[in-house]
């Protein structure tokens, strides 16, 4: 799942300007603590897949945080921004599994179960980031960057799920691109019933995912 929009300025520190109690109308006091940018870049997230991006404003996450747009501003420069940024925590997330020696080292179908699990390991690591991900349509440019990485990213599994039939270590009466599309349909459905906090971890998860899946494409 080509590139993001440029990440902000290194300048930004942890210090953010904060709304107080006092009256609307009073300039937001500066120097207090405030949300360093990975924690502003995580509400955002929260506020996207609760309203939806396109009907969330920049004004709507700074509310979220109790913080003033100024104060927001000084970490993403527009709330297109701000989708880059979290696009790119999942994408990049899910294109680092294929990039470790264990999606191209060995044979087919082991490189398969390597990429399946460590796709399930972002997953559950990334979990907001790769939700948000699943719900981009393409409305805007930046959604479109990430359609065309997360395509790119079907098509190298696609690949492996060929040379892996080829091999002989999957069934070959599948048509790879739907045995990909079914496998990642399942994975992709535990973004709306998996909850951190269950009993079953990342490593268990993986687990059983692999056992349904494969199991029904495994020639042995």
């Amino acid at each position: 799942m080509p590139g993001m929009p440029a990440r902000a300025n290194p300048g930004g520190g942890c210090q953010t300007e904060r709304v107080t109690d006092a009256p609307a109308s009073a300039p937001a006091r500066r120097g207090r603590p405030g949300y360093d940018r990975d924690q502003i870049l995580a509400a955002a997230v929260e506020v996207f897949i609760a309203h939806g991006y396109d009907a969330t404003s920049v004004a709507a996450v700074a509310e979220r945080l109790g913080l003033t747009k100024s104060a927001l501003y000084h970490h993403f420069d527009s709330k297109e921004h701000l989708l880059g940024v979290a696009l790119d925590e999942a994408l990049g997330g899910l294109e680092g599994v294929l990039a470790q020696p264990g999606a191209s080292a060995g044979a087919a179908g082991e490189r398969l179960e390597f990429v399946l699990r460590g796709a399930v390991r972002v997953l559950v690591e990334k979990l907001p980031y790769v939700t948000l991900l699943l719900r981009v349509r393409g409305n805007t440019e930046v959604e479109r960057d990430a359609l065309v990485r997360r395509r790119a990213f079907d098509h190298r599994i696609t690949a492996l799920v060929r040379d892996a039939q080829t091999e002989g270590s999957v069934r070959a009466d599948v048509d790879p691109s739907v045995a990909t599309r079914l496998v990642f349909g399942m994975v992709n459905s535990i973004v709306e019933w998996y909850r951190p906090t269950g009993a079953e971890g990342a490593d268990d998860l993986a687990d059983d995912v692999l056992r349904v899946a494969l199991d029904g494409l495994r020639t042995r």
